[in-house]
C-alpha cells in the first residue's frame, strides 16, 4: 500500500503506519490503545506498552443504553495513564472497525488528539511484529474532561426524523442483506433483536469494509473512496450526512472514512442505528 501522505486523504495526520508505530513504541507522551471486536486477542498478545479499551465495558454505561460519562471518561483516561496532551494511538481487530469506534467516543469528550494505526492488528501481525501478553501499568493522571458533548457527531432518532424530512443524505453500512431486510442482524452474528428488517428511506447502501482494503486492513486511497462514495453514490462532501449500521459500531468507522479521509463537512453517527430504529413505532422503513 502507498505511503499515507501520497493518498490525498484531506487529513493524512490522522493516520499513522505500523512502521511510525514501531518506531515510537517507547515515545514519552504516547499511548497505544487496542480496541477488538473479540475481547480475548488483547490477552492474547498485543503491541509492547498497548492498554485495552474494552467497547462494551469501558465505554458504555452498564445500565442505560448509552455511553459513559464524564466522570467515567475521566477515570478510563486516567487509569489508562493518558493526560490531555498525551497522543492516543488506537488500532485494533477487523480493519480497525472497533478502533474507530474507540476514536469516535473519545471525540465525544474532546479528546481530539488520536490516530489510527492504518491496518490495525491484521497488518501488524502480517508484518510479523513483536506481540506481548505483558499488561503495562502507568502511572494514574489527573484528567479533566469537558462534558460530553454529543451534538457535532452524534444523531438521536429525533435527529434523523428529521434529518429525513430536510432530505439530508443517509448512508446505511450494513450488509446488503441487512438493507434489503433479508437479515436483522449480520451473517454469523446473532440477532439483537430488531422487529423489522429494512433500511430507513432514502439511504444509500455502502457496507462499511468496501472503505479497507481486503489484503491488509489499510484505507482505500482518497480516489478509491470518491468513487465509491462520490461517483458510484452520489454522496456530496457539502451535504449534512449520517450514517448508521446496528448499534453505531460499523458506522462509526465510515464516519471516519467521510469525515478525516474524504473531508466531508458535517458527518454524524446515529449509534441507536437498526436495533433502535426497526424496533420503533410509527417511523418509515423500507426494503
Amino acid at each position: 500500500m502507498s505511503d499515507i501522505a501520497s493518498r490525498g486523504y484531506s487529513n493524512p495526520d490522522v493516520l499513522v503506519s505500523t512502521d511510525w508505530v514501531a518506531d515510537n513504541l517507547d515515545t514519552a507522551g504516547i499511548r497505544i490503545v487496542e480496541s477488538n471486536e473479540d475481547q480475548l486477542l488483547y490477552p492474547a498478545g498485543h503491541i509492547p506498552g498497548a492498554v485495552q479499551v474494552d467497547w462494551a465495558a469501558d465505554l458504555n454505561d452498564q445500565l442505560r443504553r448509552d455511553y459513559l460519562n464524564r466522570e467515567g471518561f475521566e477515570a478510563l483516561m486516567s487509569r489508562s495513564g493518558i493526560g490531555q496532551d498525551t497522543t492516543v494511538i488506537f488500532y485494533g481487530d477487523r480493519n480497525n472497525w472497533w478502533a474507530c469506534y474507540a476514536y469516535w467516543v473519545f471525540q465525544l469528550f474532546g479528546h481530539s488528539n488520536a490516530k489510527v494505526m492504518d491496518g490495525g492488528r491484521q497488518k501488524w501481525e502480517q508484518e510479523g511484529r513483536d506481540l506481548v501478553r505483558e499488561v503495562p501499568t502507568y502511572d494514574a493522571t489527573d484528567y479533566s474532561a469537558p462534558e460530553r458533548n454529543d451534538a457535532p457527531v452524534r444523531a438521536f432518532r429525533e435527529d434523523v426524523l428529521a434529518h429525513l424530512d430536510a432530505g439530508g443524505q443517509l448512508v446505511d453500512v450494513r450488509s446488503p442483506q441487512e438493507y434489503s431486510g433479508e437479515r436483522l442482524h449480520m451473517p454469523d452474528f446473532p440477532n439483537e433483536g430488531a422487529l423489522r428488517g429494512g433500511h430507513i428511506p432514502t439511504a444509500k447502501s455502502i457496507p462499511w469494509a468496501r472503505a479497507a482494503n481486503p489484503e491488509d486492513g489499510t484505507f482505500k486511497t482518497a480516489a478509491e473512496l470518491q468513487e465509491i462514495y462520490l461517483n458510484e453514490q452520489g454522496l456530496s462532501p457539502d451535504g449534512d450526512t449520517i450514517a448508521y449500521c446496528r448499534i453505531g459500531e460499523r458506522s462509526s468507522h465510515t464516519w471516519f472514512v467521510l469525515t478525516h479521509l474524504l473531508g466531508f463537512g458535517n458527518v454524524r453517527n446515529y449509534d441507536g442505528s437498526w436495533t433502535e430504529w426497526g424496533n420503533l413505532v410509527n417511523v418509515p422503513i423500507e426494503k
